[in-house]
């Protein structure tokens, strides 16, 4: 049935359609579909236009209508947006001074120009925002400035900034020291001194450690942005600081892009290398500090970038087309260089294979050094204390402070005769009381050292101290009472195997001669073959004078030595003529001959000639140095007769008896004729001033020898004595008082510091009160560690401080300081910092660039530089006062502690830590660092130590 109904759809649908076709033709399906469409289209037009009528006729409707008003917020921020931005005015007044306002003001200017205007016009042209910021900066300046107004700045600069360097500097040496006990070739060194450095600080500190602010940029980013947040609440009113994106924008402002970027400069040892060298830029760099620097230099880097350097110069002058005079100077430019590679060459090498020698080490081994005199050794300050050293290892040292205050009390009892004379002229009786003193002194000298009560008492000739002792009881005491005696002592300790020719055998005379530059550095021999150049032309094989060649000088001819001026001329140097003289050199070793130049003016011969008459009397009768002249000095003529003459006096030199005669000469001959630029010692001027001066210095340092070691109960009667005395006598009296009463009759050596204490801690003395006796003390205690070393030459040192501080400025001293601290503080210098700064970061208006890193060759021959600059610009002075290693050990470990970026960063923040405490004194801000510091690695090691330490006896 299905199949019948669906049949009968299909046919009736069929006869359908083929009847429409035939009605209305084969077109009319077309024209269907056509109608239909048209029809749609004009049912949505319609439909369309009649929607848009009547919501147009509704809302005009609703627009007068009852209905209740919308929310007010929609239409007063419609207003707020559509009413004119009013300008909001400024108060440009900030410290109260316009000289620092002004560029305080083009400084938060430029700030908010480069790091918020530039990105924030993308955002708004609406100008509140920033000057709320800027607002918010000079509110914040405004309080800064009153904070710094109200505030002593004195003690700051003047105590705690010396006694944090200080600190600085004692945490690195014993960093340096810590890394040498371990005795280890580190991978890197440089890495292992930062951790060890670090480990000390949390060992002096015990509260604190900043490994993670100068190690980690990270957490250096985020401490901070921490303390500028601090800044902001303190500065900034409580409604300022609530708001959360601006204080943000001001932190990072302050913290990224002005603290990071200025403490990132200061911490740079490139640019303190520069520093460096800018400040002492007056002084001209010497060829011998130079090629010190080269032979000391541990580096490879800097040895290899001088040595590119060299090797490019060397390229240069060899490509030069030159003729005539010009050639010898560059000869004598090629020979300089080509030394200079060889002295890097050699110097890398031995680096490079990890045999370092030990001068002082190597030179201990040795049977024969130079030999300094007993008596010059008693008369020289660095000389005495590696000797009062021996002697309290041996047990001698109250033959050796006898002697002292002997010589002491000699010049003493003097000097007060001769004003009891001068007195008595006057009609002045002062006899018996001068004479009672002298006597007590005398016999506090004779109890001390020589009675049966002594000890230690002075092992002499019993028939001779009882003579002593009734000349004491019997006779009025004279200056030379105690000569008899004295000398037998000095006898004993010259010729006691246990003394004086012992110590010739022991390490610390080679210190000694290591202080007194009299060692030689026996870390460069050239080539054997004898080929190529070096300074002054000589022979790569005899380029330096090594140890060995001077501790294996015989008395006999093995090594004979011969050496003659071969040609003269004249130099012309930065407009001084001057005369030079060549003088060839053969030296003849049983095993080998070398030859070499070496070139000397005049003025160099008479300074050597000065100095071996100083040291060896019995030569002034037997050489002569021809004469100086004024005029005509440049005379060809007669610079040949004072070739010949000088020619005489080097063959009278040279001769064998003379050097057999006096055998520590030929340390004196070596050192001029080596192949080197020659050291001078002292001037003319400085040697005729010390015929006058020298008397009164010794006669200084004995009374204060003499002072110290008296018992503390003759220390009224002295000070009596001395108000006999003249005005300027009375003040030597009461500095010698000051510095010596308290130190005991045998000064012990002492080992300060041993738990890690701060330098802060008070200086002994009583010298806190004088600021720069105090500053120049703590300084040289610990650039040269001095308190490591024997207390008697501190003392010396004090007391030359002091009498040198007094002779300058008297006692208005003090006061100086105080209005230098003032005028650093003043406006004008305060503004100057400004513009410093505002032209360093924003040279003319205009953001500065990130300076490029400079290659590391400059980098490297800068730091040359620099060392090379500051042990040139070091006195002659100081290292007679405390031994020329001392001296240059000292000043190469301060300028290597400047070498370390980490470190640099760590004295940075201690001096901010140090001077918002003394800003803001009623915020603590110690305990605040504190906190800031507690996630130190090195922080939580040591608690750890310290509870394992702590445990076992909490235990027990």
């Amino acid at each position: 049935s299905c199949l019948q109904t669906s049949l009968s759809i299909w046919g009736w649908g069929s006869l359908g359609l083929v009847l429409f076709l035939v009605t209305f033709g084969p077109f009319a399906i077309f024209y269907f579909a056509f109608y239909i469409l048209c029809f749609v289209g004009g049912g949505f037009v319609v439909t369309l236009l009649f929607g848009k009528s009547n919501s147009e006729k509704y809302l005009e409707q609703c627009e007068h209508s009852f209905l209740p008003c919308t929310s007010v917020g929609i239409p007063k921020c419609i207003e707020e947006m559509k009413r004119e931005a009013r300008p909001i005015k400024i108060d440009r007044r900030l410290t109260g001074a316009n000289i620092i306002d002004e560029p305080l003001q083009q400084v938060i200017q430029f700030s908010l120009r480069d790091y918020v205007q530039y990105w924030y016009y993308t955002l708004s042209d609406d100008e509140s925002f920033l000057l709320e910021i800027r607002q918010a900066l000079q509110y914040a300046l405004v309080q800064f400035s009153a904070r710094s107004k109200e505030t002593d700045w004195q003690p700051y600069f003047t105590t705690r900034l010396v006694d944090d360097f200080g600190t600085h500097l004692r945490v690195f040496r014993k960093a340096q020291q810590r890394i040498a006990e371990k005795g280890d070739q580190m991978k890197d060194q440089a890495e292992e001194l930062v951790d060890t450095f670090f480990e000390v600080e949390v060992e002096m500190e015990k509260e604190v450690c900043r490994d993670l602010v100068c190690t980690s940029p990270k957490d250096e980013e985020g401490f901070l942005r921490d303390l500028c947040e601090v800044l902001l609440y303190i500065l900034l009113p409580p409604g300022d600081f609530q708001n959360k994106i601006m204080r943000y924008f001001v932190r990072e402002i302050l913290s990224r892009g002005i603290l990071l970027p200025l403490i990132n400069q200061l911490s740079d040892p490139d640019y303190i290398n520069q520093y460096v060298i800018w400040m002492i830029r007056d002084s001209n760099c010497n060829y011998e500090a130079f090629m010190n620097i080269i032979k000391l230099s541990d580096n490879t880097g800097e040895l290899e970038a001088v040595k590119d350097k060299a090797s490019e110069e060397l390229q240069y002058l060899r490509s030069l087309d030159t003729a005539g005079d010009d050639i010898n100077t560059i000869k004598n430019q090629i020979n300089s260089l080509l030394y200079v590679i060889k002295v890097c060459d050699s110097r890398i090498q031995r680096l490079q294979s990890g045999k370092e020698i030990d001068t002082v080490k190597l030179a201990a081994n040795f049977g024969k050094l130079c030999t300094v005199p007993l008596d010059h050794i008693l008369v020289d300050n660095v000389a005495l204390q590696f000797f009062m050293d021996y002697m309290q290892q041996t047990g001698g040292q109250a033959h050796l402070f006898f002697w002292m205050t002997v010589e002491g009390y000699r010049v003493t009892a003097q000097q007060q005769l001769e004003v009891l004379q001068s007195r008595q002229k006057d009609g002045k009786h002062q006899t018996n009381q001068t004479k009672g003193l002298l006597r007590a002194a005398a016999f506090g000298v004779y109890e001390q050292y020589l009675s049966e009560k002594a000890s230690p008492r002075v092992n002499i000739d019993d028939n001779l101290v009882a003579k002593l002792a009734e000349t004491l009881n019997h006779e009025d005491p004279t200056p030379e009472i105690f000569d008899d005696i004295q000398r037998k002592v000095y006898e004993l300790m010259l010729r006691d195997e246990r003394f004086y020719p012992s110590f010739k055998q022991n390490v610390l005379y080679v210190r000694m001669l290591a202080e007194l530059d009299m060692l030689k550095d026996p870390s460069f021999r050239g080539s054997d073959d004898g080929e190529g150049e070096s300074f002054n032309g000589s022979p790569t094989g005899s380029i330096n004078l090594s140890l060995d060649d001077l501790s294996n000088v015989p008395s006999d001819e093995t090594v004979q030595l011969h050496a003659y001026i071969s040609d003269t001329g004249v130099c012309n140097d930065h407009g001084k003529t001057y005369a030079l003289y060549a003088i060839t050199v053969h030296r003849r070793n049983p095993n080998s001959e070398e030859t070499w130049k070496t070139y000397r003016r005049y003025s160099d011969f008479h300074d050597f000639h000065m100095r071996i008459t100083e040291q060896f009397e019995n030569l002034a009768n037997i050489l002569k140095l021809p004469g100086k002249k004024t005029f005509n000095n440049m005379d060809r003529e007669f610079l040949e007769k004072r070739k010949k003459d000088l020619n005489a006096y080097l063959q009278l030199l040279l001769n064998p008896e003379m050097m057999k005669a006096s055998p520590a000469l030929a340390h004196y001959v070596y050192d001029f004729l080596e192949n080197k630029a020659y050291s001078k010692g002292k001037g003319d001027f400085a040697r005729k001033m010390d015929t006058f001066v020298n008397p009164l210095r010794n006669s200084m340092r004995n009374v204060s020898n003499a002072v110290k070691s008296l018992p503390d109960s003759l220390a009224e009667g002295m000070t009596k004595m001395s108000d006999n005395m003249g005005k300027m006598s009375e003040r030597l009296g009461q500095d010698i008082k000051q510095s010596f009463f308290k130190v005991p009759p045998l000064i012990q050596k002492t080992y300060s510091d041993p738990d890690h204490c701060r330098v802060a801690a008070p200086i002994d003395d009583n010298v806190d009160d004088n600021i720069p006796l105090r500053v120049m003390l703590l300084l040289m205690d610990e650039v040269f560690d001095l308190k490591e070393r024997n207390q008697w030459l501190r003392r010396n040192i004090k007391n030359l401080l002091q009498q040198l501080i007094r002779a300058t400025y008297g006692d208005t001293i003090n006061r100086k300081i105080v209005d230098h601290v003032d005028w650093m503080t003043s406006p004008e210098q305060v503004a100057d910092a400004v513009k410093r700064f505002r032209d360093a970061f924003w040279p003319n208006g205009i953001l500065a660039e990130t300076v490029p890193r400079r290659d590391k060759a400059i980098r490297m021959r800068t730091r040359v530089a620099g060392k090379t600059k500051l042990l040139e610009v070091m006195p002659d002075e100081l290292k007679h006062i405390i031994g020329a290693e001392t001296t240059r050990k000292g000043i190469l470990r301060v300028f290597e502690m400047f070498q370390h970026t980490q470190l640099n960063k760590r004295m940075v923040y201690v001096f901010l830590e140090r001077f918002l405490e003394t800003l803001f004194p009623q915020n603590k801000f110690h305990e605040l660092f504190n906190k800031l510091h507690s996630r130190s690695k090195q922080m939580q090691r040591y608690k750890q130590r310290l509870h394992s330490t702590q445990a076992p006896s909490l235990q027990k």
